[in-house]
């Protein structure tokens, strides 16, 4: 299952940090930059580059990293391969993949996109992603069709229950009517039963929730709700989110959530300390110390594997 193998890669690392690989070109160091005229394929072709470097410098100090799908988007179909081609590599690396492209559709639509993401590898049209960011809004009857593919797939998924965002208390905080709960805490019943019902003898089943780091009180809530799912905690660094408020959000044993960090690691020559340490040319080298000393003050804050 997608768990497993999940908490076999957070041990072996000691790390629950994932990072993410959004490529805003206007933000590369000046050697990768494409020129302003620059086609879509000497884009995609940037990406990939600088999507490699950071992947090597990470690789062992990450169980997971998270491509979010806009970024290659915008570029096409030269821009989708980067995609398919960054996914690929983080694999051949010992990464798990987990495609931020939050999908979600009426069913016979949902299902395309179920099997489009959480295919299994023997499938030839699948792509090469481990689990995948879901939009819960059109309903549950979407969304079984990816909870079935995760479950028979050894896939995973990754519900929005409560974004990082500052606008996502504009729905995400209204009432149900019928139940009294706000939507983010309806959204996470749902994924409860569904963790309940697919995660046989395994302490985390394949469908877990996205949980803000932005909003602490909720992520912490969530943990309670759902025992049996994964937390992805996005909002780390740039957004706001704190490390110390991340803790509660793991079991004992320093599984069942994962720490989303991405424009803090992969632009950190960018910013100080690192600007005046490293070089530009020296980018990945810099998201190395970055993602190091994340994982350093997450330890000094009490995370269990040490």
């Amino acid at each position: 299952m997608f768990a497993r193998r999940l908490n076999e890669a957070i041990r072996a690392k000691k790390s629950p940090l994932v990072v993410g690989l959004d490529p805003d070109i206007t933000k590369f160091p000046p050697g990768l930059k494409p020129a302003a005229g620059a086609s879509r394929t000497e884009i995609a072709e940037a990406i990939l580059a600088f999507n490699k470097s950071i992947i090597d410098q990470v690789a062992d100090l990450a169980p997971a990293v998270k491509p979010q799908a806009a970024f290659y988007e915008e570029y096409g179909w030269a821009g989708m391969k980067a995609l398919e081609e960054t996914a690929t590599y983080a694999r051949s690396k010992g990464l798990l993949v987990i495609l931020d492209a939050k999908r979600g559709d009426i069913p016979n639509t949902a299902l395309a996109y179920a099997r489009a993401y959480l295919a299994p590898d023997k499938n030839p049209h699948a792509f090469p992603c481990d689990a995948l960011t879901v939009n819960p809004f059109l309903g549950r009857d979407g969304l079984q069709h990816f909870v079935n593919a995760a479950t028979s797939n050894q896939r995973g998924i990754f519900l929005l229950v409560r974004t990082s965002n500052p606008g996502a208390a504009d729905l995400q905080n209204l009432t149900v009517q019928e139940t009294k709960r706000p939507v983010w805490q309806e959204v996470a019943a749902w994924g409860a039963d569904w963790a309940e019902k697919t995660r046989g003898n395994e302490e985390y089943s394949p469908v877990g929730v996205v949980a803000g780091l932005t909003y602490p009180h909720e992520a912490q809530t969530l943990r309670q709700l759902l025992p049996h799912s994964y937390l992805l905690l996005p909002g780390l660094g740039v957004q706001g989110g704190q490390i110390a408020d991340a803790l509660p959000c793991f079991d004992n044993s320093g599984l069942g959530a994962l720490l989303v960090a991405a424009r803090s690691i992969i632009y950190a020559f960018s910013r100080e300390p690192y600007n005046s340490a490293f070089s530009p040319d020296q980018f990945a080298a810099a998201a190395r110390k970055a993602t190091m000393d994340v994982l350093r003050d997450l330890k000094a804050a009490g995370y269990p594997l040490q």
